[in-house]
């Protein structure tokens, strides 16, 4: 079976949809499918990598139909109708993987979305990577959940030294903030019988100054390290030396590898409600009220107060983590690609 995957980024390039269409590809290979990869996005002529399949990148439009031809089935991941026209004219069975919503960042729905939603009604099948963004994007779409590197993120048993650590790009939407004002809670919270706790920011973002005047002020420069941006083992290293995981986003997120990625290395993650993060911590996470300081503070303090809550959330980790394994995920979206063909 030839599959011909379109991912708009892809290697070199970093990010969700980047990272499960090589974890996809590479398992399609694995099962016996030929695979070849299209995408935007070209060499930097410093990261290169060799793939057990053929990845043609900024093709031209000939090219584009000639490779949709070859195909028996073609898989987008994400809709990306540039690379995916020849759809309109070649008949090929046909699925697409939602990863985000389809409208606007304030969820107003523009020309181009329309288009996609249109678009969306054409494919054979549709997955969705969380069943919030099946409910608010397309209700027939079937619901399979992101797979993380799990040959990348594990638990080395360090040694857990430190409490509360946030991943992320630093802008207002993933909370960054609240993170600081949590920190700042149980500080000043005689409950805790003047306690330091600790966090770790690990990332960069257009408000990193404004995050660390906001530490400044609040007299916590002694107990707030900012790592800038970390990858790799690096970052696992980081990740296995803290005793939870804070994603405290304001944006629905679609998704939400993070909190996977944090699991696996031995952090219990503490995510806000509203999106597709509670799909991604299941039963073995802290879920609390989007944009409310005071629900997560409440929540982290039920935690911190409650080893016994916190032992049982932790005794998921090995069954939800077992359901987001790359062959895990891959075999599911395989069998569907094996019913359209």
């Amino acid at each position: 079976m030839k599959i011909l995957l379109i991912s708009y980024k892809f290697f070199p390039d970093v990010g969700v949809i980047e990272v499960n269409s090589e974890l996809l590809a590479d398992y399609f290979v694995k099962f016996g499918a030929e695979v070849c990869v299209v995408t935007t996005s070209g060499l930097d002529g410093i990261n290169t990598r060799d793939f057990p399949y053929s990845v043609l990148r900024n093709p031209g439009k000939m090219k584009l139909i000639k490779v949709h031809r070859w195909a028996d089935v073609v898989f987008e991941n994400n809709p990306s109708l540039n690379l995916s026209w020849p759809l309109a004219f070649i008949n090929r069975p046909h699925y697409i993987a939602l990863n985000t919503w389809v409208s606007r960042i304030d969820d107003s729905i523009a020309f181009q979305d329309k288009v996609k939603l249109q678009w969306l009604k054409k494919a054979n099948a549709v997955i969705a990577v969380s069943d919030k963004v099946r409910e608010l994007t397309f209700k027939n779409a079937i619901v399979i959940g992101n797979p993380y590197r799990d040959n990348l993120f594990i638990n080395i048993n360090t040694q857990k030294t430190k409490d509360f650590v946030f991943l992320g790009r630093l802008v207002s939407d993933k909370g960054v903030d609240m993170a600081i004002d949590l920190l700042y809670n149980l500080h000043n919270d005689a409950i805790f019988n003047k306690r330091e706790f600790t966090l770790t920011i690990i990332g960069d973002g257009p408000e990193r100054d404004t995050l660390q005047q906001k530490c400044d002020e609040y007299k916590l420069n002694n107990y707030i390290t900012f790592t800038g941006t970390l990858r790799g083992k690096e970052l696992v290293d980081c990740l296995n030396k803290h005793k939870y995981l804070l994603a405290p986003s304001r944006w629905r997120e679609p998704f939400g590898n993070i909190a996977l990625e944090g699991m696996a290395c031995g952090c219990l993650p503490i995510v806000s409600n509203g999106g597709g993060l509670t799909d991604a911590v299941g039963n073995a996470g802290v879920i609390f009220e989007r944009n409310n300081l005071q629900s997560l503070t409440d929540m982290v303090k039920e935690v911190l107060l409650n080893p016994e809550m916190e032992l049982a959330l932790r005794n998921n980790f090995e069954t939800h983590l077992a359901n987001h394994k790359p062959e895990h995920v891959a075999k599911k979206y395989y069998e569907i690609i094996k019913n359209i063909v």
